[in-house]
């Protein structure tokens, strides 16, 4: 049995001393209570990182050494809940599947629309200088057959042809690769 003295002349317990007498009990206790063996085993060292810091559990019988330490692992048992309460733990699924209820910004469907996003810039990279402003007024801006004819002093059927064989030949690219 590991004692030591104290400068009074009284006997006193480490800490090791009393983990090795009630160890197991507070740490089945507790055990009994969270949900997992690590949250056990933190509480557990909790305790008698008190009990080292408490320091006056020398001039108690056994008996109120163990009532100390359970007493002290209910109260760290009820700071446990009391912490939970205020900031639930959510699983990382729930937590994904709530962020990610709509398919469409999950993380592979995202990553695939990357990939496509890719595979169509480089394909608009084939198109002519024509082509590819002609895309990007229509699309990028937005603006209406007439508007871009205008621009490009064409006619207003010469665009729309011009856009037509645009798309054919981009979806030719496109569906090549």
């Amino acid at each position: 049995m590991q004692q030591q003295k104290r400068g009074n002349g009284q006997d006193h317990f480490t800490g090791h001393t009393l983990f090795e007498r009630y160890g197991q009990s507070i740490f089945s206790y507790i055990r009994l209570h969270v949900a997992s063996r690590e949250d056990a085993e933190d509480l557990t060292l909790e305790v008698f990182t008190a009990a080292l810091e408490h320091g006056d559990l020398v001039g108690l019988s056994p008996e109120a050494q163990l009532a100390w330490l359970r007493r002290v692992a209910h109260n760290k048992l009820i700071d446990t809940y009391r912490r939970q309460a205020r900031r639930p733990a959510v699983s990382l699924d729930a937590a994904m599947d709530a962020l990610y209820e709509d398919e469409e910004q999950a993380p592979e469907q995202v990553a695939i629309r990357r990939e496509e996003l890719a595979r169509l810039r480089e394909a608009i990279g084939k198109l002519s200088p024509l082509q590819q402003q002609i895309l990007q007024l229509r699309y990028g801006q937005g603006m209406r057959f007439a508007e871009i004819a205008v621009l490009l002093d064409k006619r207003e059927d010469a665009v729309r042809q011009m856009l037509s064989r645009t798309l054919t030949l981009l979806g030719t690219i496109y569906s090549s690769r």
